[in-house]
């Protein structure tokens, strides 16, 4: 038991998948065997600014309270080069008003700049050069059939759609740099009505009960090979087509099949919780309470940037009636 508080940065799928390579391929390419991709962790800041790692393996039990109102900021980020960053704590420990910082630490970060660079917008060197490095076009479908396209830096090919939560997705296209496959990102966006991003709420909403994998990985190959006749035709330079296919982490294996599940019935934001993880993907977790049968559906994400305490004597109150759920 402890009553330490810790700042939650937010879950990170920090492995790789074995034999999952870097270099450019088609379908032919694909590694075999048993790929578990790794166990990912909660990241948490102590109050001295130091970090520790949660691992929320299957098995494991996650107790904890939220043990202050609101959100606080998660700081910012320098950017050095396509492996070399640093990240800034928030000086001030300020409420976060911008999604998870605050106005000062949102101002200053490298990563917001990102986003209109291929647009002719300035960034410093650092940044420049990771945007510089080869980049990776995806098309990835959720739990539900809601698929979108989405970037990911060559060193954060694989990680990039764990994070995301994918149940399949595919790469289209290799790009020579960040500048291109933000262009060829916003071209299938307008021509092929692909969306870049589908909310936190959605995927989890769409673990509770998702649609047979058949027909997510038939949606989702319709939808790349759609994409690659699109970008076959561009008549953009600095990339290159390809037709790879991602591999899910094997611990998000059994969120993502169909089972009978619930969504987690308290506020993340307040109180008391406490429950065994069975399975993750992305930052969602398919959890059982203590002293129920049924599993849950619990968005993790809704912890970032909030203060808790960790213990294993904390709990979630199990529904008073749970035949209501059916």
């Amino acid at each position: 038991m402890t009553d330490t508080r810790y700042l939650v940065h937010g879950v990170f799928w920090d492995g790789a998948a074995p034999g999952f390579s870097q270099t450019p391929g088609s379908a032919e390419n694909r590694p075999s065997g048993k790929h578990d991709g790794g166990t990912p962790v909660m990241r948490l800041q102590d109050p001295a600014g130091g970090f520790r790692e949660l691992t929320l393996d299957a098995g494991s039990r996650l107790g904890f309270r939220v043990a202050a109102e609101g959100k606080f900021c998660l700081g910012h980020h320098r950017v050095h080069g396509p492996a070399d960053r640093d990240h800034v704590l928030c000086p001030a420990k300020a409420p976060a008003v911008k999604g998870s910082q605050c106005e000062r630490c949102f101002v200053v970060d490298d990563s917001r700049l990102i986003h209109d660079f291929h647009r002719g917008g300035g960034v410093p060197p650092g940044l420049r050069a990771y945007l510089m490095q080869q980049h990776w076009l995806y098309v990835a479908t959720f739990a539900k059939g809601a698929s979108k396209v989405g970037t990911a830096s060559n060193l954060r090919k694989w990680n990039r759609l764990a994070e995301q939560g994918a149940v399949v997705a595919r790469y289209v296209a290799r790009a020579d740099d960040g500048r291109v496959v933000r262009i060829l990102e916003d071209m299938l966006t307008r021509d092929a009505g692909l969306p870049q991003q589908v909310r936190s709420a959605a995927k989890a909403a769409a673990l509770v009960a998702p649609a047979p994998a058949v027909e997510l990985d038939a949606l989702n190959g319709q939808l790349a090979a759609d994409a690659r006749l699109l970008l076959t035709g561009a008549g953009i330079e600095g990339f290159e087509v390809v037709d790879e296919s991602w591999i899910r982490p094997g611990l998000a294996d059994g969120a993502c099949a169909p089972a009978a599940r619930h969504s987690y019935p308290h506020d993340l934001s307040t109180g008391t919780h406490g429950f065994r993880i069975a399975a993750v993907s992305g930052s969602i977790a398919v959890a059982a309470l203590d002293g129920a049968e049924l599993e849950f559906v619990v968005n993790l994400s809704q912890l970032k940037a909030r203060t808790v305490e960790l213990g294993d004597h904390y709990g979630s109150e199990v529904p008073a009636v749970q035949e209501y759920l059916f």
